[in-house]
């Protein structure tokens, strides 16, 4: 059995973004924190830290956020973007407002741009992260793409041959999957993440994506009932199915 890592509880809270150390205190000593029902009241004690916590810990009555390292499954909406820096709406929005204050922070894995709704990973654990994105994994990627023109019929041979050169670029795409839906409907399957890659993909094919949809990243899938903008937690033995392909 894994033994539990241990905390100042001060750390541990102002880690989780519920303030300052001093802040932290403060809290504790006002009777706010309790753990496995009892009121805590020394800000310095040493809590265990695990997966457990929020089932034992609270804070104002409520269950305690969990803590590192934390995996989110997002249904990321249209209009957003994935990066701290960009002008407008961003993913981190749509979390606590308190979890922008996390040490470690968090970070989506890879990313979608505005236009593009659909899975995305959020973590705090940057093992994790490099590991989905390694190119040496080649961790597919799925997306559902309604196009302006209806497809030619030769786009699927186009893509898995390895050979499709995008504009700009002087390395062939690897192979990529293309499952016909309809005739301006398919889904695309790809193992690299270059920029715009999917858009580029049809771009180079003689046609223009409409809407692009991320459904599946390895072998996690959108649930059908996650909404656009919620999200959920995965436990680390499923977030770790991201490999499983």
């Amino acid at each position: 059995m894994t033994k539990a890592l241990m905390a100042r509880l001060d750390r541990l809270l102002a880690n989780l973004g519920y303030g300052s150390r001093k802040d932290v205190q403060a809290l504790v000593a006002s009777g706010k924190v309790a753990l496995d029902g009892k009121i805590l009241k020394d800000s310095g004690a040493r809590i265990a830290v695990d997966a457990a916590l929020p089932e034992r810990m609270t804070i104002r009555g409520a269950a305690v956020d969990p803590p590192a390292p934390l995996v989110l499954l997002m249904h990321k909406p249209l209009g957003v973007t994935c990066s701290h820096k960009e002008d407008g709406e961003k993913i981190y929005d749509l979390l606590p407002r308190r979890w922008r204050l996390r040490d470690p922070g968090l970070s989506t894995v890879g990313r979608l741009d505005k236009d593009t709704s659909g899975l995305i990973l959020i973590t705090d654990d940057g093992d994790f992260l490099h590991r989905v994105i390694s190119p040496k994994r080649h961790v597919p990627k799925t997306y559902l793409t309604t196009l302006d023109r209806a497809l030619k019929g030769s786009e699927g041979e186009v893509f898995a041959a390895g050979t499709l050169m995008l504009e700009g670029e002087e390395k062939p795409l690897l192979p990529a999957q293309l499952d016909v839906v309809d005739g301006k409907t398919a889904r695309l399957t790809i193992t690299e993440g270059r920029y715009h890659q999917v858009r580029r993909m049809f771009a180079a094919v003689g046609n223009h994506v409409v809407t692009l949809h991320r459904e599946r990243i390895g072998g996690l899938t959108l649930p059908a009932d996650l909404e656009p903008g919620r999200y959920r937690i995965l436990p680390a033995n499923e977030a770790e199915a991201v490999f499983d392909v």
